[in-house]
């Protein structure tokens, strides 16, 4: 399989492909790119979405019921997301877009077919260094099987006009000919351990160190802020960890045998025993500053263990809070380094 106008493989994309392939398609395409550690996949790039919009827009207007609401008015917005979603989502695909998907998705899993993946929203406005739509669009994580795949790709698509998404694009007037949904597909990381990687402080801005946040199980549980990880502090250069704070991680996300997630009760065991070893931090350290060097500008960065040990990074996205301040001095190196650790971690997809 090579990449086409529907299929874009991560090796053959990059950021430069973000009209094409949405900001987290283009972040993993770059990573693949540059020899960082990924799960292998693949974007249904923006081309079909457009197909399926096309299709949609001669039945009845969609773009033009976005763009004509007042983003004060909740009952009209949450009225317009509803209808807009369903509509996408019972739209049927053109044949040859659902043949591209389900060709490259034997592709991804010669093996098995019922191989688990991971279907995430990729939107062209999201990640970009000025604005962020982390968190709006949907994620669906151990799908197995084809037909699956397909009704969450279409279900990201709709997540585009869900009412979050439609609120933050029209309180920032951004016209919706310039917003576009890829969808990424790879395969799924059993993880041990998941979580976030900041090359540099969250709290301070200080650059000089790394905060690592981790927990058990599949990263859902970090990212959506239902368990309190693990956090540390690492010197970026030195590599001395100046801050540990070991929670008691009460659940853990794992995969369910029929597909999806379920929520379990960690061991006694493992919920006060640290997430990650030494030995670990320092080499996600290492790929931190790698990746924060081929990029130029801080980071914050996805990332799991697998069983095996293996480090592979799931996304990595410009810091967004420093990065705007970064006019104003740089902040001077913290005395307390539990100073650089965040005490709430917000949601993200």
């Amino acid at each position: 399989m090579r990449t086409n106008e529907i299929i874009g493989w991560f090796e053959d994309i990059g950021l430069s492909d973000r009209p094409l392939v949405g900001g987290k398609g283009g972040s993993l395409g770059e990573l693949t790119r540059a020899g960082i550690a990924v799960p292998r996949g693949f974007v249904v790039m923006t081309g079909a979405f457009e197909a399926v919009i096309a299709e949609l827009e001669r039945a009845g207007p969609v773009r033009s019921l976005v763009e004509a609401l007042d983003p004060a008015d909740l009952d009209a917005t949450t009225g317009c997301s509803r209808t807009l979603r369903a509509r996408i989502e019972a739209e049927p695909l053109p044949s040859h877009v659902r043949d591209q998907i389900s060709a490259a998705l034997s592709a991804l899993c010669p093996e098995d077919p019922l191989t688990p993946v991971a279907i995430r929203s990729s939107a062209t406005t999201e990640d970009a260094e000025d604005a962020s739509f982390a968190g709006l669009q949907d994620t669906y994580l151990w799908v197995k099987g084809a037909e699956d795949a397909i009704r969450f790709i279409r279900s990201c698509w709709a997540s585009l006009y869900s009412l979050e998404s439609i609120t933050y694009r029209r309180r920032q007037n951004l016209p919706e000919a310039g917003v576009h949904m890829a969808v990424v597909v790879q395969r799924m990381v059993d993880a041990r351990t998941a979580g976030v990687m900041f090359t540099r402080s969250p709290t301070t801005g200080d650059r000089s160190v790394i905060t690592v946040e981790g927990a058990w199980g599949l990263g859902s549980a970090v990212v959506g802020g239902e368990v309190t990880p693990d956090r540390w502090v690492i010197g970026k250069i030195t590599g001395e960890i100046s801050a540990r704070e070991i929670s008691d991680k009460h659940i853990e996300h794992l995969p369910s045998p029929a597909g999806g997630v379920v929520e379990a009760e960690t061991p006694d065991v493992r919920r006060k025993a640290p997430s990650l070893s030494d030995e670990e931090l320092q080499r996600l350290r290492e790929i931190g500053r790698r990746v924060e060097r081929h990029y130029g500008r801080p980071q914050d960065i996805e990332w799991a263990v697998d069983r095996s040990g293996e480090i592979l990074l799931l996304q990595s996205r410009p810091e967004t809070v420093w990065s705007s301040k970064d006019a104003a001095p740089v902040a001077a190196p913290a005395d307390n380094p539990l100073s650089h650790v965040m005490t709430i971690f917000g949601g993200r997809r």
